[in-house]
């Protein structure tokens, strides 16, 4: 799964559309803005369709906070 569009994000919790690079099926989900959540979490997540995860080629998004701000 990749995030295709964050639709709501109050300091670094947001709400996403993430979409599958296999089967491009959407689905909205909460995230966290953090480099653990984009280089860990996003890559693991499972398609509930065609039940698989992120390839090799996967490349994460940055955060919109360096991770030393306070927001």
């Amino acid at each position: 799964m990749k995030i295709k569009k964050i639709i709501w994000q109050l300091r670094r919790d947001f709400t996403a559309v993430y979409v599958c690079e296999h089967c491009a099926v959407e689905e909205t989900s909460d995230g966290y803005d953090d480099y653990n959540f984009h280089h860990n979490v996003i890559p693991k997540m499972i398609c509930k369709t065609c039940e698989k995860s992120a390839g090799e080629d996967y490349v994460p998004r940055d955060t919109k906070y360096e991770a030393h701000q306070v927001v």
